[in-house]
């Protein structure tokens, strides 16, 4: 038999020198992909982000025994386990269904315009830069929260997948039952997918085609909790490839990019790195990163062009690319750039 606890059963750890208790949680079946950090908000809404990232970064949370991120995606029949005073409260009870905050028929119209793929497992959006991704601190307007505008017809509310900057634009995955969730997560987890994005950059390249290794980690005492920076010792592995499509002598250059990884801000921070900043990024590459003669200077010039993964029915493959916003696209005109080859 077993040792394993039933979903949404708990396990008391005792220790003659522990006088707090530790329990173990099992992950329920409705709860696939869903992430750690939301995984908690749901359990043990008291908790607030910040001490749950204490404990996160002490260790003290850790999901089969392992250590874990917030951003990292539970799966069915998975062990959490929760230090004491978290493990003090009490399993959450039965809630009715609460309907959701009603979408606008305005956000309802512009988030299906961005739709370019739908099948039974997944949507595939355009996303215009700007909008963000998910909710924060003065964001009221976000994808997230238009989600119920893409049900089609489904019982179960869409869920994200992975997430853009919000002055990224291009693909963004949003799967429309928890087994494509949990399919899609591991596609990205494990590396499976591979992602293309193309920028207009400042400067060029040393050379026209290379691998950028530069590990990355939040930048300490910033305002911006996102702020990242390069940090040989305590980084993150950091694998960039790019490959130049074209130029304009050494004024700028249109790039291919295909991140290996996925730290946040990768391409911006590994772009400014080797010199050549993305345009418009001026978080990352300062004044440097803008050019007088193109109008649209000021706007992030990062669009995620392309997406090949395991489709995540089982069958065949998921192939998705999605058209220049009209800023991008007036730049690459405007600069002149060819867009064959890529």
């Amino acid at each position: 038999m077993s040792d394993r606890p039933a979903a949404g059963s708990t396990r008391v750890q005792t220790g003659a020198q522990t006088r707090a208790q530790v329990q173990l949680r099992t992950v329920s079946g409705d709860e696939a992909g869903l992430r750690l950090d939301r995984w908690f908000q749901r359990h043990f809404p008291e908790l607030s982000h910040g001490a749950l990232q204490k404990l996160l970064r002490t260790g003290q949370v850790r999901i089969d025994g392992k250590r874990a991120e917030g951003k990292d995606r539970v799966e069915p029949g998975q062990s959490i386990r929760l230090p004491p005073g978290v493990s003090a409260s009490p399993l959450p009870k039965p809630r009715a269904a609460r309907a959701a905050p009603a979408v606008s028929d305005r956000d309802a119209a512009e988030i299906q315009r961005m739709v370019i793929h739908r099948d039974d497992h997944v949507i595939v959006l355009n996303k215009p830069p700007g909008l963000a991704v998910q909710g924060g601190s003065g964001t009221e307007k976000h994808v997230d929260g238009m989600l119920d505008a893409l049900r089609f017809g489904y019982e179960d509310r869409p869920r994200l997948v992975h997430r853009l900057d919000k002055d990224t634009s291009g693909l963004l995955l949003i799967a429309r039952t928890g087994q494509a969730a949990k399919r899609l997560a591991e596609s990205f987890r494990d590396r499976e997918t591979e992602k293309l994005y193309w920028a207009v950059v400042v400067g060029v390249p040393p050379r026209k085609e290379g691998t950028i290794d530069l590990p990355l980690a939040k930048r300490p005492g910033a305002r911006d909790r996102e702020l990242m920076q390069v940090d040989e010792e305590n980084g993150q592995k950091a694998l960039t490839h790019f490959r130049e499509i074209d130029r304009i002598g050494k004024r700028a250059a249109l790039l291919a990019l295909w991140p290996r990884t996925g730290r946040t801000h990768q391409l911006r921070v590994h772009c400014a790195e080797i010199g050549c900043p993305i345009l418009g990024d001026r978080k990352y590459g300062g004044e440097e990163a803008l050019l007088a003669a193109v109008a649209d200077a000021r706007r992030l010039h990062l669009h995620a062009r392309r997406l090949t993964l395991p489709h995540p029915s089982g069958r065949g493959e998921l192939r998705a690319e999605a058209e220049l916003p009209p800023h991008f696209r007036r730049t690459v005109e405007a600069l002149g750039f060819s867009t064959d080859g890529v």
